[in-house]
């Protein structure tokens, strides 16, 4: 049986940093982590398209905390103690070089994940913090002094405490639930929509440059820009719906209407008034999508009138009013029916997780095991995509690493 001071489950960013924050309040803590697959930190290999876009520059708490559709409220607290700000003077102080894109996103200079990986890898191995990768944990007794951790290596740990910090992914979830923990169930979030329209057909590769998005028959709406795939609509603001409104989405199956407004400033009957102006104003013009100052594409323009039943070239004079005001419907309140999720590949993230009430916020541990610790998207918590969810990691990773540190002085 090995025997250690702390023992972190699961090899990715909340985790290392976790050791490392321990390691550094306490020299002398023996720190062992285990990681089931073969490749420790492969989310940050993946993440960015293989970029690794590490946090973002929203520096003030209660501006950062809007962009977790779960935990937003919980972390207000904990980003006061470790922010954006730490995160990168953190990283420049082990030597990483980084940038800040003109959306906030924050990257190594490199443009390369594998410098943040390394960085972490080699700042675990200076510290002298043990790594074990393909052992994966198959349970977590808790004992009045110590806990237990059997491994598939048919090797049995004892630590005075742990660090549960594996991610999105379930097998630490009947870890915790066999402690006593509250499980809400996990459900996809950050993801493309599926949608199958003729409006769309052939268009892959064509992004709107900003839109109104509804998911018809829930209170979630985004207005951002969004990208037309082979498969339905990616890009920003279908990201952003596809996270709120996880849960809801879910629940339908992934089945529902969706109603696009291209032009979120106009509704059918303000927009139908000025289609009415503009065949008075111009009328041996077509008509065109700069005279409604719309950033839509040529292409799709031509789809959204041909759906109103206005072929190419028609001049506004010879558009009906009723055509008119099918047109507004068209540009306005889009109907679009969303018949599965399609894969986003650069962020994969889950809402749901260790129930929130059930963790102390100030310092990642568990309010009914004493000696265990949570951090990362093991808990119910989920950002958008942005840097936000490794973000969740640094923070909730360093609290708890402080912690850690504190809970063995006293023992």
């Amino acid at each position: 049986m090995q025997v250690v001071d702390v023992l972190v489950i699961g090899g990715g960013p909340a985790g290392f940093f976790g050791a490392l924050a321990c390691k550094q309040a306490n020299p002398n803590a023996k720190i062992l982590i285990m990681e089931k697959s073969s490749k420790p930190l492969a989310k940050i290999l993946i993440s960015g398209g293989g970029r690794c876009n590490l946090t973002n520059a929203t520096f003030e708490p209660a501006q950062l905390v809007n962009f977790y559709p779960r935990g937003g409220k919980a972390l207000r607290g904990a980003f006061t103690r470790f922010s954006p700000k730490d995160t990168i003077q953190w990283f420049e102080s082990h030597g990483v070089t980084l940038k800040t894109e003109p959306d906030g996103r924050v990257f190594p200079v490199s443009d390369d994940a594998n410098t943040i990986a390394q960085c972490l890898l080699s700042a675990t191995e200076r510290s002298g913090i043990g790594l074990r990768t393909e052992c994966a944990a198959l349970s977590l007794l808790d004992f009045p002094t110590h806990f237990e951790v059997d491994t598939s290596t048919g090797e049995t740990i004892q630590a005075s405490a742990v660090l549960l910090t594996t991610g999105g992914e379930r097998s630490g979830y009947p870890l915790a639930a066999a402690c006593g923990h509250t499980m809400i169930p996990p459900v996809p979030s950050l993801f493309s929509l599926a949608i199958r329209d003729a409006r769309l057909e052939g268009l892959s590769g064509l992004s709107v440059q900003r839109a109104n998005l509804k998911l018809k028959g829930t209170r979630w709406q985004e207005t951002g820009a969004f990208l037309i795939t082979h498969r339905g609509i990616s890009g920003p603001a279908p990201l952003k719906l596809s996270a709120w409104a996880a849960r809801d989405l879910y629940d339908a199956q992934y089945r529902l209407d969706l109603q696009i407004n291209f032009l979120p400033e106009w509704n059918p009957e303000t927009l139908y008034a000025r289609l009415l102006e503009l065949k008075s104003q111009i009328p041996e013009q077509a008509p065109q999508p700069q005279q409604l100052d719309i950033q839509v594409p040529r292409r799709l323009w031509q789809r959204l009138l041909e759906s109103a039943d206005i072929a190419a070239g028609t001049l506004w004079r010879n558009c009906s009013n009723p055509r008119l005001y099918q047109l507004a419907n068209q540009l306005t309140r889009a109907e679009f029916h969303v018949e599965g999720r399609a894969e986003f590949k650069d962020e994969f993230v889950t809402a749901g997780g260790i129930d929130l009430k059930e963790v102390d916020f100030r310092s990642m541990q568990s309010k009914l095991i004493p000696g265990l610790f949570f951090a990362g998207e093991v808990l119910d918590v989920d950002g958008l995509t942005g840097g936000f969810n490794f973000q969740n990691a640094w923070t909730t990773g360093y609290i708890a690493g402080q912690s850690l540190a504190e809970y063995l002085e006293g023992l």
